[in-house]
C-alpha cells in the first residue's frame, strides 16, 4: 500500500481546512489505503462545525490525483465479487462521504486530474484549475468501464454529453475545454492563492446558510426535499444570522454574523 492524506487547518485562517492526497512518485494516484482514508476523513468533518468553514482540496507537489493506484489493481480487480467490493464498497462510499458533508469544498486542481482524481474533484463544490491542467477519464485503455455509482457522480457534475466523451473517446481535456465544457469554474495561473481567495470569501459568510444550501442543492438532485427537510430548511426563521443579516442591511452597516451552529 502507498500514499496518504492529510488534513490541517490553514494557519492563516483556521475556518479553512486544507485536505492535501499525496502518493509521491505516482502522481498522487489513490491507493486502497487512501480510498478507506478519505472516507473516514470525510464522514468527520461535519462534526467540525461551526469552526470548520471550507475545506481546500489539492494534491500534492503539482499534479491533483492520476486516478486509481494500478500497481494494485491485481489484488482487487480479477473476480467478480473483488471488483465489486473494490468499487462498491470502497471508491464510491469515499465519493459520497465527500458528496454527503456540508462543508463547501474547493477543488485546486493542476497537473493530471485523471480517473479516480476527476471522480473526487467531482465531489467539491467549486473546481479552480491551474492552466495546463488535464482532465480525462481513459480506463477503456485499461480495458474496462467505469462503475455505476461513480459514474453518477461525475454525470452529476459535468453531464450526459461530457461523461459520454471522457469515457468513450478516452482523450483528456485542456483546461480551455475544461472550463468551455463546465468541468471547471475558472482556470488561473495561480491556482493555489485563487483556492485560498475563494475558501476566505466562503468563510467570510456564514457557515449556517452555506450549508443550507448544500443541503437543498443535493435534496433537489435527488429528488427534491422531504417535508420533515422543509420544515428544517425554514428553520432559520428565528436564527440571529437571519436577523442580523436583514437589520444589517436596513441599517446601512456591514452584518457582523455570529458563529451559529447548524
Amino acid at each position: 500500500m502507498s500514499g496518504s492524506l492529510h488534513f490541517a487547518r490553514d494557519p492563516a485562517d483556521p475556518r479553512i481546512g486544507v485536505l492535501t492526497l499525496s502518493n509521491a512518485g505516482k502522481l498522487n494516484a489513490i491507493g486502497v489505503a487512501m480510498w478507506r482514508e478519505l472516507g473516514t476523513l470525510a464522514a468527520t468533518l461535519d462534526a467540525l462545525q461551526p469552526t470548520l468553514h471550507a475545506v481546500i482540496v489539492r494534491g500534492e507537489g503539482g499534479d491533483f490525483a492520476a486516478g486509481a493506484d494500478i500497481a494494485e489493481f491485481p489484488a482487487h480487480r480479477f473476480s467478480t465479487q473483488a471488483l465489486r467490493d473494490y468499487h462498491e464498497r470502497l471508491v464510491a462510499p469515499a465519493l459520497h462521504a465527500l458528496l454527503a458533508t456540508d462543508v463547501p469544498l474547493v477543488a485546486q486542481i493542476e497537473g493530471g486530474c485523471i480517473g479516480g482524481g476527476l471522480e473526487i474533484a467531482a465531489c467539491c463544490d467549486l473546481r479552480i484549475a491551474r492552466r495546463g491542467a488535464r482532465f480525462g477519464i481513459p480506463i477503456a485503455h485499461l480495458g474496462f468501464p467505469m462503475a455505476p455509482d461513480e459514474l453518477a457522480v461525475v454525470l452529476s457534475a459535468v453531464g450526459r454529453a461530457n461523461a459520454a466523451e471522457l469515457l468513450l473517446e478516452a482523450r483528456l481535456l485542456d483546461t480551455d475545454e475544461a472550463l468551455r465544457r463546465g468541468l471547471v469554474q475558472r482556470v488561473v495561473d495561480d491556482v493555489a492563492a485563487e483556492a485560498a481567495a475563494t475558501a476566505r470569501r466562503i468563510a467570510a459568510l456564514p457557515a449556517s446558510v452555506a450549508r443550507a444550501n448544500k443541503r437543498t442543492l443535493r435534496q433537489l438532485l435527488s429528488g427534491g426535499p422531504t417535508d420533515a427537510e422543509r420544515a428544517r430548511h425554514f428553520g432559520y426563521a428565528d436564527s440571529a444570522t437571519h436577523l442580523e443579516g436583514v437589520q444589517a442591511f436596513l441599517d446601512r452597516r456591514r452584518p457582523v454574523f455570529p458563529d451559529d451552529p447548524v
